[in-house]
Parts: structure tokens; C-alpha cells; sequence
């Protein structure tokens, strides 16, 4: 969680950037990011006919690119990059380059509050994860996600141990895929893993496994659950323990469990993406009453509406009394609080931020090219070429709007009440 308490919450309004300048000033820009504050905004630019670099605020970094991607600010307000010079990739953080590089470098990732950066590479040796500029010692034939623990300090992704020739069951029959964390494998090997998840004290990881042909099932720190069920989704620690929770797929239906045990008393036709809310004493997740129709169940009780498209995970309010969905029923877009759709439609809306007393909903939403703030179902009357997500004051009080309006980047610090 980002402490907000010292950005700037008196000023009004600011103009960061021109953004028109940067037009006439570039031949090519790529997709604008903003910090967290609100006080800068980034793109990757052509810096010149053979060379690109991150652009923030009008100035360029020293260091310029062949290639560039993946920009984007941390939580706690660092500019990152993936970049290649020369056929060799790293990361740039504010302008300063990891000095190990690879083949290829992807899927960055930062800890909750930005001080850590992981991502995943490639090298002549084989696959590994790379976090803060230290790769992991071991390499392996494929390492295909990358997870860091809550606190920054441990990273973890699903690898491959050995190769495997095409068509070589004997050799998929013994397991060829585990779990490592720190670049240290568990000593279970099995036929697949796949998304994993840190316990909040970053010491324990739960896994999503396929111990054998025809099942599935969870593992915790290398160890499986004594049941084997049809289909797994991805787990969950409850915050501040070491149970596991997951969806899982039996006798034709799915259900919620915590540590092999059922967590509700019913079952549903697909179910995923729990969530806890703060303190772990309330539980959320996306679920299918019925075939082809979704809605959101908390605490084990299901929202009337149900939902034809698509549900996204859920989102709890800071106090854990509230809950708040995207949701889409035949192709539009709408914002679910507590059980209850708003009546706007959108083409696209981003997920809710709620204020510190969960009394107050925000959301970012885009209609017909352009970009609106919706607060408490009433829509901004002001559009935007751009927009971020808003974000609540420590109070409350105020809501933070970074967005693009007449080609130029602004800060806006608005008085909650004049936007409800």
C-alpha cells in the first residue's frame, strides 16, 4: 500500500506536459504512462532515427534504446523499462540500466509498494527470474511466469527441469516441471505447474499442480493436497496465515476450498478469482450459477443479477463492507456495487477505487473514443483524451484526476463533493 499522505493535495490544477510539443518535437511516441502522484507523465519516444528512450516530462534519458518496451511507473513512483542494446536486454530503472543483461527480458513485475522490481530471462544457459539486477544463479529449459512475494524479497515462477523431446511420453509420464523459488526447486517434480501465490510474510508459496494424467490439485510448498479433483484454479493465502484457498472442479461442479476443505456450502458451474477482503475475514470470488451466465458470490451468497459477457474480479472497499465488480451484459460494459448495476453503459470501464470509508465509488470509463470519471453512478461532464485511474486523498476528501485534455497533461486535485 502507497503512503499518499505527502503528495500534493492542495494544488488544484497543474499542467505537467504539453503533449502537443512532444507531436512536433517526435516522429514516433508509444503508449503514455503517468506516476502513481500524478506528477510525471512517460512514453517511449524516438529519440532519433536509429534510437528510442523514455521521454518524461519533455526530457529525455541519457540512455537511448534499440529497442523499448514495457514502460511503466512503480508504485512508489520509479520510471521502468525493458530494453536492448546491441542484441542484449535488461531492465532501466530512472535511467539507471541493470548491469546484467540476456537474450530476452519480459514480464516485469513490482511488489506492492514499488521498492522491488522482478522480471523473467532468457540466456544461452537456459530461463530464470531476475529481481533488483540479481538473476537467479540456476538456469532451466523454461521458466514461464514470475511471481514476488508481498515484502520484495522472494520471487518464485513455474520451470521446466529437463528437456523434452516431441512425442516423448516416458519422459512427460516422470514429471518433468516443479516450482522454484529463488531459483531453488522443490523437491516434487510433476507432469505440469502453473500459477503460484506467496503467503503475506513472503515464507510459503501454493501452486496450482498436475500430479497425474487425469487430475489436478494444490501444493503448498512442494507438499499436494491429499485430494486430486478434475481442475484447479490458481490458489490464495488468507491474509496473515498459511491456509490455502482455491477453486477446484468435482463431481461435475465447482467449489471453494481452504486447505482440501470445502469453505461454502454450495457449488457452482465455474468458479475463480477469490478474493479476500482486508483482514481475510470476508471472502468474494467470480462464479457461474448456471452455464454461460456469471455474477459475483460473497461470503458464499450470490448477487440476483447474473451476467452474459464477463465478470471481473472483485474489489473490496478499505473497511471490507463493500463490494464492487465490472461486469458486461451483451457487450457493454457497467460498474456493479454491492449487488446493484449502475445504470450507464460504456465500451470499456477500469476497475473501482473506492475512498478510504468505502462510501464513495470512482472509476475510470471510456465511451465513443473518449474517457470519463464516474462517482457515485454520476458521469463527469468533462472528457479526456486520456485518463488514469483516480485516486482517493488520505481523507477522502479530494480525488486525484491525472488525465489529457487539448493534447496537454494535467494534475487535478477536486473536491470530492463537487464531483457527487
Amino acid at each position: 500500500m502507497i503512503d499518499t499522505r505527502n503528495w500534493d493535495w492542495e494544488t488544484p490544477d497543474r499542467s505537467i506536459a504539453d503533449l502537443n510539443r512532444w507531436r512536433e518535437r517526435f516522429t514516433e511516441i508509444h503508449e503514455f504512462a503517468s506516476s502513481p502522484d500524478g506528477e510525471k507523465i512517460a512514453a517511449i519516444v524516438r529519440a532519433d532515427e536509429d534510437a528510442l528512450a523514455p521521454c518524461v516530462n519533455g526530457e529525455l534519458w541519457n540512455n537511448t534504446f534499440e529497442k523499448a518496451w514495457s514502460l511503466a511507473f512503480t508504485p512508489d513512483g520509479r520510471l521502468c523499462v525493458i530494453c536492448m542494446n546491441d542484441d542484449e536486454w535488461t531492465v532501466g530503472v530512472d535511467d539507471e540500466l541493470w548491469d546484467e543483461t540476456f537474450d530476452y527480458v519480459w514480464n516485469m513485475k513490482f511488489s506492492p509498494d514499488g521498492a522491488n522490481v522482478a522480471a523473467n530471462f532468457r540466456t544461452p544457459e537456459g530461463y530464470g527470474v531476475i529481481l533488483d539486477g540479481e538473476p537467479w544463479e540456476n538456469r532451466f529449459v523454461e521458466a514461464r511466469s514470475c511471481e514476488i512475494s508481498m515484502d520484495g524479497r522472494n520471487t518464485a515462477a513455474n520451470v521446466q527441469l529437463e528437456p523434452l523431446a516431441e512425442a516423448d511420453t516416458i519422459g512427460f509420464l516422470k514429471g518433468m516441471w516443479s516450482l522454484a523459488v529463488n531459483g531453488t526447486v522443490w523437491d516434487a517434480r510433476f507432469l505440469n505447474v502453473w500459477d503460484c501465490a506467496f503467503s503475506d510474510d513472503g515464507v510459503s508459496v501454493a501452486a496450482e499442480i498436475r500430479p497425474e494424467m487425469t487430475g489436478q490439485t494444490i501444493a503448498v510448498d512442494g507438499k499436494p493436497w491429499d485430494q486430486i479433483y478434475k481442475a484447479v484454479w490458481r490458489p490464495s493465502f488468507r491474509p496473515g496465515t498459511r491456509d490455502v484457498i482455491a477453486p477446484v472442479l468435482k463431481e461435475g461442479s465447482w467449489h471453494l476450498m481452504i486447505n482440501g476443505q470445502a469453505v461454502w456450502d454450495k457449488s457452482f458451474a465455474q468458479l475463480w478469482h477469490q478474493r479476500f477482503g482486508p483482514g481475510g475475514n470476508r471472502l468474494a470470488a467470480v462464479a457461474a450459477p448456471s452455464f454461460g451466465r456469471w455474477t459475483v458470490v460473497v461470503d458464499g451468497r450470490l448477487w440476483e443479477r447474473t451476467f452474459g459477457r464477463a465478470v471481473m474480479p472483485p474489489v473490496f472497499s478499505p473497511d471490507g463492507g463493500r463490494v464492487a465488480a465490472l461486469v458486461n451484459d451483451n457487450g457493454a460494459w457497467m460498474l456493479a456495487v454491492d449487488g446493484v448495476t449502475w445504470p450507464e453503459e460504456f465500451e470499456m470501464v477500469w476497475d473501482p477505487v473506492f475512498s478510504p470509508d468505502g462510501k464513495i465509488v470512482a472509476a475510470k470509463a471510456e465511451r465513443y473514443g473518449k474517457f470519463f470519471l464516474i462517482v457515485n453512478q454520476k458521469v463527469s461532464r468533462s472528457t479526456y483524451e486520456a485518463l488514469w485511474d483516480p485516486v482517493f486523498s488520505p481523507d477522502g476528501t479530494k480525488l486525484l484526476i491525472r488525465a489529457v485534455e487539448n493534447g496537454v497533461y494535467h494534475r487535478r486535485v477536486v473536491p470530492v463533493a463537487d464531483l457527487v
